[in-house]
């Protein structure tokens, strides 16, 4: 089998710099700009954020739940004081924190372009 690492995940949106705010203001992402982009360093994760211009073929966003591709999840520690801090930021939950099983809790909340973020805070002995 080969041996994979994560390089990066790549966001396509027509406000490129509202978006890296956005990851920056709300999850605490550290923009990085580069000549002709903007990329977001999260959770030690490479975002890459393209820009969509009007007619070049992109499609819009589905609404979630859907086949493919449906969110990406975030570790957090102590959870329940991070909703609270986004929340007051206006950020949407789509599902708020809950304990899905012993040591486990999280939260569904929606990114800019209708990006569906998991935030999730699992005890030490469940990780």
């Amino acid at each position: 089998m080969p041996i994979v690492t994560w390089d990066h995940v790549h966001l396509r949106t027509p406000d490129p710099e509202a978006m890296a705010a956005w990851l920056e203001n709300v999850l605490g992402g550290v923009v990085i700009r580069g000549p002709g982009r903007i990329d977001v360093k999260l959770g030690g994760a490479n975002v890459f954020i393209a820009k969509v211009e009007p007619g070049d073929g992109v499609n819009a966003p589905p609404t979630t739940p859907y086949r493919g591709l449906d969110h990406f999840g975030l570790t957090v520690k102590d959870i329940d004081a991070v909703a609270a801090e986004i929340s007051a930021k206006g950020v949407e939950f789509t599902k708020e924190p809950t304990t899905i099983r012993p040591g486990v809790r999280i939260c569904f909340i929606r990114g800019p372009q209708g990006i569906s973020i998991e935030l999730l805070e699992r005890d030490a002995k469940y990780a």
